[in-house]
C-alpha cells in the first residue's frame, strides 16, 4: 500500500514537471502594423529577364518593384528565385491603394 502512494506522488510529480515543457499555443501572433506611405511608388521599371540560372524548371522569375525605406522609393531589381516543390505560382509583390495611403502586399508563394 505504501508503495502504491509512492509511485502516486511520484507521478504527480513527474506530470506537474512535464507540463512547463510542453508548448502552449495559443492565438498567432498579430500581423505587423501596415505602413501607409503617402504617395504612389514610382512607375515600374522595365527590365530584362536573364536566362535562369539552369535549364531544371525550378525557377521562378521575381520580377522587380518598389520597396519604401523609409523615407523614399528604392527599385529592388528583378532575380531567380528557387521554386519551392509542391507550389503552383509566385504571387509578386505589389502596391495597392487605401484611404490612408499606399502599402506593399508582399510577394508570396500560392
Amino acid at each position: 500500500m505504501e508503495f502504491r502512494k509512492s509511485v502516486v506522488v511520484i507521478l504527480a510529480l513527474a506530470s506537474l514537471m512535464l507540463a512547463g515543457c510542453v508548448e502552449r499555443r495559443g492565438a498567432p501572433p498579430p500581423p505587423p502594423p501596415i505602413a501607409y506611405i503617402p504617395r504612389p511608388p514610382p512607375a515600374e521599371i522595365v527590365e530584362m529577364m536573364p536566362p535562369p540560372p539552369d535549364p531544371r524548371p525550378i525557377w521562378a522569375w521575381q520580377k522587380g518593384h518598389w520597396r519604401w525605406d523609409g523615407r523614399e522609393y528604392v527599385w529592388h531589381p528583378g532575380h531567380w528565385i528557387e521554386r519551392p516543390p509542391h507550389v503552383a505560382e509566385w504571387v509578386p509583390p505589389h502596391w495597392e491603394q487605401h484611404p490612408n495611403g499606399w502599402f506593399i502586399i508582399e510577394g508570396h508563394w500560392r
